[in-house]
């Protein structure tokens, strides 16, 4: 057969939720522009974005703990909660304006309102935990925020975690009403609906295998059929590599100087999910708990009410693991191909350096059954083994660096752009907060890559999203009226109390989003 040889303008490798959101930017932005998109598997959302695969929090630092630290002198740093609640506002906005404009329908398909709360055991966590409330419950972004060490008040708040609890250990927890499940994987699904309704062209089945720069300074991406077996190749003046864990290696075949010294490392995760309709039932949460010594941030224990295809679900973890893929359907090869001349010794003084880390995540693998039944029953004293199974996560591949602050291999936790110094390209490499905040992120990929553009494109930008180049925290009046305009497009709750609104401000945004 012959190889296929085609020119677009626009170029995104993988199906997942920040290429769908990147896309979904620019049809609005230079809907004139052709893009392409290529996914290795037969549907979107299959891998990191897939509902199973991820936690579904709108992470928006309502109640992860590990968003919020304890300095030496005792006061409670909350400048990255308010970074995360302030991106996730953006992607509310975002879809928001996507419902309003008619472009995506029935937000209850992806997003619902539910309960953050934060529940800590032991009298040095209820200390921090209380300082940490005082901390953030100033802030206009997390008003309505309650604190509670009472157990009365706790089993109202979390009946099936306090129900057969006996230990006299000090206990407590922070409750806000305004947080949400978010269905990842739905969620990328309809926004490729609605990108294929604007004329994309989304070519399932089509892995990737190599990126070369032309010499006219596109690029040129060899693509493998995998139904045909037929080689294509397209150039693109514009590529975004959105691949999950897949983008690591992609950015290393471009061989543009800003990615090298970056190596990966891979973490595997499990859940629990409960099969027993009536345990399901008493839970109406997501109550996140303070990650044991030693555990990376991604493992913090949580026991989260989930609404997956439109049933209600009850997960618990998640189980940190090993596995040297980066992909769920990736290859047993893929931390030891990642490995090159330029990362080697990043790579091997990240090996060093979390010797404890790695031991820690074997240990994980091994546990049995009931080894994680107990880890749940510090949730759940009363959780029966026969009422769980589990269920195996995606993976996440965290970046490993040279810093100033870490030195040579330092494991990154959270997401970062890697960008050709012309704007040519980009990939997506890391983990959680990811989807949350992937208009935040994708609006980052823009500044990039198309400096250029942005005056051209403020209006519109501003239009889709208020908030842009706002501080949100700084201005309390606008954070109201978004938050209740969003709240309102997206079917949540708008539980923010103290609430001054003009209705003609709450009108006019709500024109904006």
């Amino acid at each position: 057969m012959s190889n296929v040889q085609e020119k677009t303008d626009v170029i995104l490798i993988g199906a997942g939720v920040m290429s769908a959101t990147l896309g979904s930017l620019l049809k609005e932005l230079a809907p004139d522009w052709e893009i392409k998109v290529f996914e290795k598997l037969a549907n979107a959302g299959e891998e990191s974005s897939n509902e199973w695969n991820n936690a579904g929090t709108g992470h928006s630092a309502l109640c992860e703990l590990n968003y919020t630290t304890e300095k030496s002198d005792g006061s409670i740093d909350i400048s990255k909660a308010i970074k995360i609640n302030e991106q996730f506002q953006l992607s509310r906005q975002f879809w928001s304006y996507l419902v309003n404009s008619n472009l995506i329908r029935n937000p209850q398909d992806f997003i619902m309102p539910i309960p953050h709360l934060s529940f800590v055991q032991g009298e040095k966590n209820v200390a921090f935990l209380k300082k940490r409330f005082e901390a953030l419950s100033n802030n206009p972004l997390f008003q309505g925020m309650e604190f509670s060490d009472d157990p009365v008040k706790l089993k109202e708040w979390i009946p099936l975690i306090m129900e057969g609890r006996i230990s006299n250990e000090p206990i407590a927890a922070t409750k806000i009403d305004s947080g949400t499940d978010v269905n990842f994987g739905a969620l990328t699904r309809i926004l490729f609906d609605h990108l294929q309704n604007k004329n994309v062209e989304i070519k399932y089945r089509h892995c990737v295998k190599d990126i070369k720069r032309t010499s006219d300074g596109s690029w040129e991406v060899k693509v493998h059929d995998l139904v045909s077996g037929q080689i294509e190749y397209h150039t693109a003046k514009f590529v975004f590599i959105g691949g999950g864990g897949g983008s690591l290696p992609l950015l290393q075949k471009t061989g543009i100087p800003e990615s090298k010294h970056i190596g990966g490392f891979p973490v595997s995760g499990l859940f629990m999910v409960c099969n027993n309709p009536e345990v399901v039932e008493k839970h109406h949460a997501k109550v996140y708990g303070k990650a044991k010594v030693g555990a990376p941030p991604m493992s913090v224990p949580h026991l989260d009410t989930r609404y997956i295809e439109n049933k209600k679900s009850l997960l618990f973890g998640p189980f940190a693991g090993f596995s040297p893929k980066f992909l769920k359907t990736g290859s047993n090869l893929d931390l030891i191909g990642s490995i090159k001349p330029d990362n080697v010794i990043t790579m091997l003084a990240a090996g060093a350096k979390e010797m404890a880390l790695t031991k820690y995540l074997i240990q994980q693998v091994l546990l049995s059954h009931e080894k994680r039944m107990e880890e749940l029953r510090e949730f759940i004293p009363n959780a029966k083994s026969e009422d769980w199974d589990i269920v195996v996560a995606g993976q996440r591949v965290q970046v490993i660096k040279d810093t100033v602050e870490g030195g040579k291999g330092t494991l990154q936790f959270g997401t970062e752009v890697v960008s050709a110094a012309d704007g040519s390209i980009a990939a997506l490499l890391g983990a959680s907060p990811g989807a949350s905040t992937a208009v935040h992120v994708m609006l980052e990929v823009l500044e990039k890559c198309f400096p250029q553009r942005m005056k051209a494109w403020e209006a519109k930008i501003k239009e889709m999203i208020p908030s842009y180049g706002v501080s949100l925290v700084e201005d309390q009046e606008l954070f109201h009226e978004i938050h209740s305009a969003t709240a309102k497009a997206l079917g949540l709750s708008d539980n923010l109390p103290s609430q001054v609104h003009s209705s003609d401000a709450e009108t006019k945004v709500l024109e904006k989003v």
